[in-house]
Order: structure tokens, then C-alpha cells, then sequence
């Protein structure tokens, strides 16, 4: 199962899941490396970003801290951070200087500069008291994600929101969903497409039944 998908420079798709697959131009798929993980994001330079947490969340294990992992050109991983608070979604900011990671347990959004050899340091929070967990940057960027109500739907008010939010924490956007949103892209001819990714959630020892029953949808609205 893929989780996750980012593209290289040159433009092939990497998919994450068990292992780091990558997509050549004629359709093939091939191992890029065998580190797999949950969210993956690549840079302007072409640094590989996978992350994840090495306990079983969907069997209700005990929570570990997760990790950041930098895959070299070789296939190799090292550890470039720790001690993430349940790793989910990631994006380079548009100068390609700074990984900022969405830490879902912590409700937060956390920063990193990036170094030429693809190394993380300087850690900091970018914003907190949200929901993240599938997050997009825009050109200027402010990140959308997650409010920390999303997954908490009581039956009054919208069942989603995301949110746009700049480095300090200012809210500047706020889009409201019916469904829970999980994750969410930009596109479009100027990248002011919103795409949400959204679902029903009954919690996690509900979601094979969720799963089944094709509820998903795909929404999208323009932005500013």
C-alpha cells in the first residue's frame, strides 16, 4: 500500500509504504530504497525526506517517538530528527531552506533548516493548537492543515476545517468541510486550487468498516 507520493526534480513519482518505490518514465516500477515509512517530501536539491514511527498504530500500540529520515542517492537512510510526536505530512518551504513536519499527536507544525548536505537543525515550532495531518505549502508560504477539531466532530458545525497558517502561528484562511479532512494538495494553472482529501472517522477501531463502506470525496475550492 502506498501512503505517500512526492516527486524528484527530474520528475519521477515516488510512492511511500513498506519500502521507497519509485516510477521511471515508462511507467516501471522500481525499489529506490528499502526504507520505507509513512510521509515523504523532496526538495529543490533533490534531498529525500521519509518519515514515520516504528509502533503499530493501527493495532493500538503504545506510542513511540517518530523520526525523519534523509535517503541518500544510493538508497541509504540516516536519521537527520527525532523525537516526533507522531510524523505525518510534510512540506520545503518555496527557498528550499527550511522542512517543516506536522506532528499529529502534539497538534503542531514543527521547522527545520535545512543544510546542503540535507541535515536538519534548528528546530522550532511553526505553529501550534491545530489538527495536522496531510499539509501543502503555497507559493508565499502559509501551509493549510488541519484544525485541532477535525477528527473530533461532536454532530454541530462542520465535521472538517483546514487552515492556513504562517510561520508564528497567524491564522490568515479558513476553509470548512462536511467530512473530516486528512489531507490536502494545491494545483491548479496558478496553484490556488485547493484540493481535501476527506472521510468519515469513527475512530481507529472503526476504520476498516469506515473504509468500506467508499465515503471518501475529493473537494475543491479556489483560494487567494
Amino acid at each position: 500500500m502506498g501512503w505517500s507520493i512526492a516527486w524528484l526534480p527530474d520528475g519521477r513519482l515516488l510512492v511511500s509504504g513498506e519500502e521507497l518505490t519509485r516510477v521511471e518514465p515508462d511507467g516501471s516500477a522500481v525499489r529506490h530504497s528499502p526504507q520505507g515509512g509513512n510521509e515523504l517530501v523532496v526538495d529543490p536539491a533533490g534531498h529525500v525526506y521519509v518519515n514515520g514511527a516504528d509502533f503499530d498504530f493501527l493495532g493500538g500500540g503504545a506510542p513511540e517517538p517518530g523520526w525523519i529520515r534523509l535517503i541518500e542517492p544510493d538508497g541509504t537512510a540516516r536519521d537527520v530528527a527525532g523525537d516526533i510526536d507522531f510524523p505525518n505530512g510534510m512540506v520545503v518551504t518555496p527557498d528550499g531552506s527550511t522542512l517543516v513536519v506536522a506532528e499529529s499527536f502534539a497538534g503542531r507544525l514543527s521547522a527545520f533548516d535545512i543544510a546542503a548536505d540535507g541535515s536538519l537543525s534548528g528546530r522550532r515550532t511553526w505553529a501550534e493548537g491545530l489538527g495536522p495531518d496531510g499539509i501543502c505549502i503555497d507559493p508565499d508560504g502559509g501551509i493549510w492543515c488541519q484544525t485541532a477539531d477535525t477528527h473530533a466532530h461532536t454532530g454541530s458545525g462542520p465535521a472538517g476545517a483546514v487552515v492556513r497558517v504562517l510561520d508564528g502561528g497567524e491564522i490568515t484562511h479558513r476553509v470548512e468541510t462536511d467530512l473530516p479532512c486528512f489531507s490536502c494538495a494545491l494545483g491548479g494553472p496558478e496553484g490556488r486550487h485547493l484540493f481535501l482529501l476527506c472521510n468519515e472517522f469513527e475512530g481507529i477501531d472503526q476504520l476498516e468498516s469506515v473504509l468500506a463502506r467508499r465515503s471518501a470525496r475529493i473537494y475543491v475550492t479556489e483560494v487567494p
